[in-house]
């Protein structure tokens, strides 16, 4: 076992047995796997289930990630770390309390919006951010505590700015690109992502049409400088990467993850009522075996072995080992309250 890792920030696949044997064609170490968008609690559980039964079926691929030295451990056996996460707060409803009780299940990453208002923040595609709500202070300290990753990629600019700023420990923007780049709504300013550098935080770039500069017409090249470009705006140690490969979907899926329950209309989001669909996925990346493009094109691009390595796994492992558990001296402040 030689190098670093290779650590997928985010994916939303429609998973099957063909795609756990490509991540591991793909020498895939560890994904980060969207199990919620708008569901309650008692439907994430279901959806844990289901992957309860994955992990049951499948051993030898798969099994569930819930720290770093998973993602040793899947090395080793040579088999993928999934690692769940929400892509909304709804799995916890309206009780702080579910927090604690989703991380011990497993969730590692929570996003505080998905595009909307939630009661947590202000999503991307709301007219007026107004920032974290006194509930979403109160979350992100918890999350915090339990070791649950603050994910801001689909909130707006002020929200996202006051996450980092309220967050003890550095958050994530698991996948999305420079808005400076293609302005898409889900991409972030260098505003936002200087600040996320700073603080230490993790983004994840997206290899999602609708986040790229020409869609799916975009070119390797491009998608590489754009990846060296920003690890001069936020540091080589700050960045990774965030497919959002939504590999095999129904397009009845994309409608669930835009509209959810929040409306009668459709919402096409990113896409439009001409192509309300999934967009096509750029030639060199459709699924797990391809990660190797991505590594040589960083290289073609100038970047160095070393960084290489660290933009395509590297650094989630360390952003992992700071991030999922509770800190170290938690129980020694708790047994000292008690005395």
């Amino acid at each position: 076992m030689t190098g670093a890792p290779l650590i997928d920030g985010l994916q939303y696949a429609r998973w099957s047995e063909k795609i756990f044997r490509q991540l591991r064609e793909g020498r895939v170490d560890a994904i980060h796997v969207t199990i919620t968008y708008h569901e309650n609690f008692r439907e994430t559980v279901h959806n844990i289930e289901q992957w309860n039964r994955w992990f049951e079926t499948y051993p030898d691929l798969i099994f569930q990630g819930r720290t770093a030295a998973d993602v040793t451990r899947a090395r080793q056996t040579g088999r993928t770390a999934i690692f769940f996460g929400s892509q909304n707060p709804s799995g916890m409803e309206d009780d702080i309390g579910l927090v604690e009780v989703l991380h011990t299940l497993g969730l590692r990453f929570m996003q505080l919006t998905y595009n909307n208002q939630s009661l947590l923040a202000t999503g991307c595609y709301e007219d007026e951010d107004t920032g974290i709500t006194r509930m979403g202070r109160e979350v992100i300290a918890e999350m915090n505590r339990v070791g649950l990753v603050v994910d801001m990629s689909h909130s707006g600019e002020r929200s996202t700015l006051e996450a980092i700023e309220l967050s003890t420990r550095p958050i994530a923007i698991t996948h999305a690109n420079p808005a400076g780049w293609h302005p898409a709504l889900r991409n972030k300013s260098d505003h936002v992502l200087q600040a996320l550098g700073q603080s230490g935080g993790m983004l994840g770039f997206s290899v999602y049409p609708h986040h790229l500069k020409d869609g799916s017409a975009c070119r390797l090249q491009d998608f590489c400088e754009m990846i060296a470009r920003t690890a001069d705006l936020m540091g080589i140690e700050r960045i990774g990467i965030g497919t959002d490969l939504c590999q095999d979907q129904p397009d009845s899926i994309v409608e669930w993850m835009r509209t959810g329950r929040w409306t009668k209309s459709i919402d096409y989001g990113e896409g439009s009522a001409a192509a309300p669909g999934f967009p096509e996925m750029p030639h060199w990346f459709s699924d797990n075996r391809h990660f190797n493009q991505i590594a040589d094109g960083l290289s073609a691009v100038g970047m160095t072995a070393g960084d290489v390595q660290a933009v395509m796994g590297g650094n989630w492992l360390r952003f992992f080992e700071a991030s999922f558990e509770a800190p170290a001296n938690a129980s020694e402040k708790v047994s000292q309250a008690a005395e």
